[in-house]
């Protein structure tokens, strides 16, 4: 039998406002777990999922707007939390067993992160949601990801974006002739300096020799298709 293969997919928080001003769209939380269940019954995947919290509370426009920076990290922390029982319940109704994990200890609303845990519930066939960050302020959810990634061994990061199909040299919504990256290294990422994740997410990546998939999640089925390893976007390796 085939051994199955550990995914982290992560979401933008911004994906879940939908197009009503909505701060979390049920609609649109429905949608998306729909194509994370499109994925999981491809049979062959682990899947981890990390939500970013930009929707409600971005920690570092915050602290430019005079907040304490680890206050307003903090706030972000618990903004990731909140979609990510928004999207567990919307799994749930699709009938999938899934798990909130948070590095932040909330033990009312989700479990604490605990590595062997998290191990043990992925090898279950369960979904788990990484919340709360990485449980420090500083650290973005891409940094999340590429941490979680490396501690439960996983394959791939699927970074899914809101709106965005792939990796350019330069923004494509300001410059037409921005041309796109079919695949670039994880060192050529970090060289050319591209917008895709912070620095250290790039770095923990490349030291771990884990693959990320950078691409639109707003196309129906995108998840699916790069949880299957089709091309789609672009491959950093």
């Amino acid at each position: 039998m085939e051994a199955k293969k550990r995914v982290i997919i992560k979401l933008s928080g911004e994906a879940l406002r939908g197009d009503n001003y909505r701060v979390i769209d049920p609609l649109r939380v429905r949608e998306i777990a729909y194509e994370i269940k499109e994925a999981y019954d491809l049979g062959n995947l682990e899947i981890g999922v990390i939500i970013g919290g930009g929707n409600i509370w971005r920690g570092q426009i915050a602290s430019e707007m005079g907040f304490e920076r680890s206050s307003a990290d903090y706030m972000g922390m618990i903004a990731t939390i909140m979609n990510a029982l928004a999207l567990q319940n919307a799994l749930e109704e699709l009938g999938i067993e899934t798990r909130t994990m948070s590095s932040l200890n909330i033990p009312q609303v989700a479990e604490p992160y605990i590595r062997r845990k998290a191990l043990s519930n992925l090898e279950k066939g369960r979904i788990v949601i990484f919340a709360g960050g990485t449980g420090n302020p500083y650290f973005s959810t891409d940094t999340t990801s590429a941490l979680r990634a490396a501690e439960i061994g996983a394959d791939f990061v699927l970074m899914a974006k809101n709106g965005v199909d792939g990796v350019y040299d330069k923004d494509p919504k300001k410059h037409k002739d921005a041309k796109i990256y079919i695949s670039l290294t994880h060192q050529e990422l970090l060289e050319k300096k591209l917008k895709v994740m912070d620095s250290t997410a790039a770095a923990l990546c490349r030291d771990n020799g884990i693959s990320i998939i950078v691409f639109d999640m707003n196309e129906h089925g995108n998840i699916r298709i790069a949880a299957s390893g089709k091309k789609i976007g672009t491959l950093i390796y």
